[in-house]
């Protein structure tokens, strides 16, 4: 127990340190804020996530590592974004709707047919990260092509012993996340052992959620600072990083590709694409989250962790509570979303129309 705590404050500190200093490099280059919130601070929050899985693959842990993906990425839009838009109804930029989030769609089925063999494997990894990599460099280059949008106040900001600390912020808070990572999984491991708890249970609980922490505590912040874009964008670029960056690399050090359980392809990563589905029409909505919508996330969320709970517990009412959800709650919750956007959609066009 005490390395598993003392792994989560490592975690947090690394990543707060990782941010705060790269996230001020980036505002010497003048990045808009949405940009930086996919990129800079999504990246950098998402890095107890890529040091945890990658530690677990190179350990053979590959449940863990592909479990702490799916359950970071469900937890992100669900929990975060619930709870985000709960403290005041988050502004979702259009280019989120056009672009970021059906890429988020297309790379969650992609990996739901790379899986569909048994095994995500190094080419599979490979791919995923040259994507990374292309995204990246696009969202840079789109940033700089837009411009600032405000022009910073000269500081000193600009003096060579600003970049030279936060350059050090970046290394300290990477080391502390490789140590945080390492007690982390050996922690978690323990956990699995004493209770009998599968290792892809536990990536999809306790090591999720404790890795999305950093994502909670600044999408929170920027939501209460009416930092909006930032708040979303840290979302979504958190999940697209943990599918490119976390899951790639972590297929990529592992000689063998990682082992996908026919309970991840049947339950966990359909979870993990309806949860990307259900971004698009709720940002369609007027351009915002609102209140009651981040109540449903919410309550989705409380939802498929009780099913993990069940699965862990393997209690009997399991199968027909997964039949329910799959059957029941997602195709309700389905044309629920679809008739929302469709009114939406037609009080936007009439209000616009002449």
């Amino acid at each position: 127990m005490i390395f598993f705590l003392a792994g989560l404050l490592c975690l947090l500190l690394g990543a707060e340190l990782l941010v705060r200093g790269a996230s001020r490099l980036a505002t010497a280059v003048e990045l808009p804020p949405l940009i930086v919130g996919l990129t800079v601070v999504a990246f950098g929050t998402s890095a107890p996530e890529l040091a945890v899985s990658v530690k677990a693959s190179l350990s053979g842990q590959g449940p863990i590592a592909l479990g702490n993906v799916i359950g970071s990425n469900i937890f992100n839009v669900l929990f975060i974004l619930g709870l985000s838009a709960l403290i005041v109804p988050l502004r979702v930029a259009s280019r989120l709707v056009r672009l970021d989030v059906p890429l988020m769609i297309g790379l969650s089925l992609l990996t739901l047919l790379f899986a569909l063999d048994g095994r995500f494997g190094r080419i599979d990894g490979l791919l995923f990260i040259t994507g990374l990599l292309l995204y990246t460099t696009f969202l840079v280059r789109q940033g700089r092509a837009a411009g600032p949008e405000t022009t910073p106040a000269t500081d000193t900001s600009t003096s060579p012993e600003f970049h030279w600390r936060d350059i050090g912020h970046v290394i300290g808070g990477l080391a502390l996340l490789v140590l945080g990572s390492r007690w982390l999984v050996d922690a978690a491991t323990a956990f699995a052992l004493r209770l009998g708890v599968s290792d892809l249970v536990i990536g999809l609980t306790i090591v999720a959620a404790g890795t999305s922490l950093p994502e909670v505590v600044t999408s929170l912040v920027a939501a209460a600072r009416g930092e909006r874009d930032i708040a979303v964008g840290n979302v979504v670029g958190s999940n697209l990083f943990n599918l490119m960056g976390v899951l790639g690399l972590s297929a990529l050090v592992t000689p063998a590709g990682i082992d996908v359980s026919p309970a991840i392809i049947r339950f966990d990563l359909p979870a993990m694409l309806a949860v990307a589905f259900v971004c698009l029409p709720v940002f369609f909505t007027g351009g915002r989250i609102s209140r009651a919508e981040g109540l449903f996330l919410l309550a989705a969320y409380a939802a498929y962790t009780a099913y993990l709970v069940l699965a862990a517990t393997h209690h009997a009412a399991l199968p027909a509570y997964s039949q329910a959800l799959l059957w029941f709650v997602l195709p309700l919750v389905t044309l629920t979303l679809a008739a929302t956007t469709l009114h939406t959609r037609r009080r936007l066009s009439t209000r616009n129309s002449p």
